[in-house]
């Protein structure tokens, strides 16, 4: 598995083509970078095809006294550069040679002399497209970047080699996911990102209001268009008074039907106008309060609502009447948080799945992992190279192992035992080891790396620890949670075979302190037909992070998003 030597069939079916024309993209006039380099024979036997090439120039240069040049370009389809060599004749070379240009370009595909570094190269006869940079001002130069200072060009940092290559290992594993899934007849559910549940029961949620927008809208507009005073709305009520009376002196005095029909028309509008006064006389600046609290009744969905962070609950409802599914989408957590392995968004993989207990989770999940592995050295063998080589040396053979390895699987107890030996025997951990604690990243890697040797399945933790759902173990101290620990990153799954008696779970959300009424609908699932099942969740950018071997969660996701930072 992942044997560079060994290619997939559409390259084997490239090596056969001799029309440049067949190479094209189908959707653009270009033929990908990826077609042309990454072909088992480098490219040499596509030499002699006329093709048309497009992307960005990472390194330029002039040669033979600025009679030519040699252009490095990359279009983002793999790590690897196709070389361009364009004459004077053909464009003005200074402009063309800068960092962070964008050419298309169209030329013979020719091989290079013998002894060059590239097994093919593109000589062009036309430039069709050149979108020049200034160099003094381009903030991504071709010397050497830290991830850090990336994230402050996030919308740059896609055209570095490692967050291209970031991009690419991250939808190879999302198209892994779906196909895990797919292939096991899971459906993919999706759940909403706006909630009125808090899953984990820990109230750091991000809220989703309207109160703030209206009440700002609201005061702008009585300082444009102050409320009606008490005068104001006397005047108002005087005058329907009038109006009321002049009616009852036409009727008495069996007046025109017209006189009167024009008079009650006149009555109609002063009571309108009356309605209206009264009503913005009510308008008062600021956030709506009902008994000195916040009045979420005039919200945008009449009560509190926030964003998700987590789809399991709703995802429940799709497991307990179509058996096998899964969500995957993005969550959120207001958590203050400015470690390297905290985000305020990020993606969550949740599979459900009905007539299932702990083991059948704990066996989903190992196969899962081990298929994006497998997956990962079979799709995307190039970019885990280029990982190894500036991250982490070890990241190909851990894949490896994972893929091929069965996991270890320990109770929670005897997780806890294990380690406290190893403090017998001398080993520090920052965090005390005993039985009732939240294993701490620390102690999860010291299972998985140095007493393991690989990956750890943790399962029956105390229930104080696990939430509400979890199902409750007839020693009524221990929940059936497992979580999967790999090396690099400690834990990378967590899940539980969900709690399915109406009475069990109805005492636990007591427990925790939780409110019955936003359950309602989730004991509704136990009330009537209820079954057991169970689900997990894995945290895809953790994946991401075991995968390449990057050290910061910031680097593994498009477009971070942490405390004081939200750029785009």
């Amino acid at each position: 598995m992942g044997d560079p030597a060994t290619p997939p069939s559409s390259e084997l079916a490239a090596m056969a083509i001799v029309d440049g024309a067949s190479l094209k993209h189908p959707f653009s006039d270009r033929v990908p970078v990826r077609s042309i380099v990454c072909r088992p024979d480098g490219g040499a036997g596509l030499a002699g095809n006329r093709v048309r090439a497009g992307g960005w120039v990472k390194t330029g240069r002039e040669q033979g006294k600025g009679s030519f040049a040699f252009l490095e370009v990359n279009d983002g389809s793999c790590p690897a550069n196709l070389q361009v060599i364009v004459d004077a004749g053909v464009e003005e070379l200074s402009t063309l040679v800068q960092t962070g240009t964008c050419v298309s370009v169209e030329g013979v595909l020719k091989v290079p002399p013998e002894g060059a570094k590239q097994k093919i190269e593109l000589r062009v006869e036309r430039v069709l497209h050149v979108g020049p940079t200034d160099p003094a001002k381009y903030p991504i130069p071709k010397t050497k970047l830290s991830l850090e200072f990336l994230r402050d060009h996030v919308h740059l940092r896609p055209r570095t080699n490692t967050i291209s290559a970031v991009a690419r290992i991250r939808n190879a594993l999302a198209f892994a996911t779906h196909s895990f899934f797919q292939e096991h007849g899971f459906l993919y559910v999706h759940t909403p990102i706006i909630t009125t549940s808090d899953c984990e029961g820990a109230g750091e949620m991000f809220q989703a209001t309207t109160l703030i927008n209206e009440a700002e809208k609201l005061e702008k507009e009585l300082i444009e268009n102050p409320p009606p005073t008490e005068a104001d709305v006397e005047a108002a009520r005087l005058t329907v008074t009038q109006r009321g009376e002049i009616v009852a002196q036409l009727k008495a005095a069996k007046a025109t039907r017209d006189d009167i029909s024009a008079s009650v028309a006149e009555l109609k509008i002063a009571k309108e106008n009356l309605s209206r006064l009264v009503e913005r006389a009510k308008l008062k600046p600021g956030i709506p309060k009902k008994d000195g609290k916040i009045d979420y009744t005039q919200d945008f969905f009449a009560r509190q609502a926030f964003l998700t962070v987590s789809g399991q609950l709703q995802v429940e409802t799709y497991a307990c009447a179509v058996t096998s599914v899964y969500t995957f989408g993005p969550t959120f957590r207001a958590e203050n948080s400015h470690t390297s392995r905290h985000l305020a968004e990020f993606w969550m993989v949740e599979p459900e799945i009905a007539f299932a207990d702990l083991q059948d989770d704990m066996n989903c999940a190992e196969a899962y992992v081990k298929y994006m592995c497998g997956w990962l050295l079979d799709k995307c063998f190039d970019d885990m190279e280029l990982m190894a080589k500036l991250y982490d040396k070890g990241c190909i053979d851990r894949l490896r192992m994972v893929s091929s390895t069965p996991f270890e699987r320990i109770s929670y107890t005897e997780a806890v035992r294990l380690l406290e030996e190893a403090v017998k025997g001398g080993k520090e951990f920052e965090k005390n080891v005993e039985w009732g604690i939240d294993l701490a990243s620390e102690h999860e890697r010291y299972l998985t790396e140095d007493i393991f040797k690989k990956p750890v399945i943790v399962y029956n933790y105390p229930k104080g620890i696990k939430a509400f759902y979890m199902r409750l173990n007839d020693d009524s101290k221990t929940v059936a949670a497992m979580d999967i620990l790999v090396p690099k990153v400690g834990e990378l799954i967590g899940g539980s075979q969900r709690e399915e008696r109406y009475e069990v779970i109805q005492r636990r959300i007591a427990e925790m302190g939780l409110p019955l009424e936003p359950y309602e609908w989730y004991l509704d699932l136990r009330r009537y037909g209820t079954v057991k099942h169970c689900g997990f969740g894995l945290g895809f950018e953790r994946m991401v992070l075991f995968a390449t071997g990057i050290d910061n969660i910031r680097d593994v996701i498009p477009f971070p998003r942490y405390p004081g930072r939200a750029d785009l």
